[in-house]
C-alpha cells in the first residue's frame, strides 16, 4: 500500500493535538526555569518541543501568553502545602528540607519565578497565579481577621529558605541536620500563622 504523496515523498504524520500541546509546555517549564522570561525566546522552545515556533504562537497565542499558561501548569499542583492547617507548618518544612528526589517541582517553580521577576508582565502573571493557587489556598485554612498578611509571610519565609538553601546553597542550611532544621522551620511556621493579638 502506497501511503505517499504523488512525488513519491512519505505522506507527513497528522500531529496529535494534546501531545503536541504538551511538548510545548513541558519545552517551555524547562526553558523558563533555566533562563527565565527575557532569556529565551519562542524559536528556542519551539526547537525543544520538537515544532516550528509558528506552531507554538497557533498553540498559545504569544509568549506572554504561553508563559501564563507555564506558570499555571507549574504552580496548579502546590507541593510544599497541605489542605490540613494543623499539619501545615510541619509539612512546609519537612517538604522544603527533606528527600531531596521529590524537591525538583517545588524548586523548578521558584526559579522559574527568581529568574523571569525582573520582567514587569511576567511578574504581574506570577503574582496573580500565585494569589490564586496559594494566597487563596492558606487563608481558605486559617481563622482570624489577619489571614492574608500572614499568609505573605508564610510564603516569604518559604522563598527566602529557598533562595538560601536550593540556589545559594548555604552551608549552615546543607550541612545542618535535616530534622533539626525542619523543626525550627516548623517553629518559625507557626509563629507566622498566629492570629496577631487584639
Amino acid at each position: 500500500m502506497n501511503t505517499g504523496n504523488a512525488t513519491g515523498e512519505a505522506a507527513p504524520r497528522r500531529r496529535n493535538a494534546a501531545s503536541t500541546r504538551e511538548a510545548i509546555l513541558r519545552s517551555a517549564k524547562i526553558a523558563f526555569t533555566r533562563y527565565g522570561y527575557d532569556g529565551i525566546g519562542v524559536r528556542e522552545i519551539a526547537q525543544g518541543a520538537g515544532v516550528t515556533a509558528m506552531l507554538v504562537n497557533r498553540y498559545f497565542g504569544s509568549k506572554e501568553l504561553l508563559f501564563a499558561e507555564t506558570v499555571e501548569a507549574v504552580f496548579a499542583e502546590p507541593t510544599l502545602l497541605t489542605d490540613d492547617a494543623a499539619t501545615l507548618s510541619r509539612f512546609a518544612a519537612a517538604a522544603l528540607v527533606g528527600d531531596e528526589s521529590h524537591e525538583n517541582d517545588h524548586v523548578d517553580g521558584f526559579l522559574l519565578m527568581l529568574r523571569s521577576v525582573s520582567n514587569p508582565r511576567a511578574a504581574d502573571i506570577l503574582r496573580d497565579s500565585i494569589e490564586r493557587h496559594f494566597e487563596q489556598h492558606l487563608a481558605a485554612l486559617l481563622p482570624g481577621t489577619d489571614t492574608h498578611e500572614r499568609v505573605a509571610l508564610f510564603l516569604s519565609l518559604i522563598a527566602g529558605f529557598q533562595l538560601m538553601h536550593n540556589v545559594l546553597g548555604s552551608t549552615a542550611t546543607t550541612r545542618a541536620d535535616p530534622a533539626a532544621l525542619a523543626r525550627r522551620l516548623e517553629a518559625l511556621f507557626e509563629q507566622l500563622l498566629e492570629q496577631a493579638p487584639a
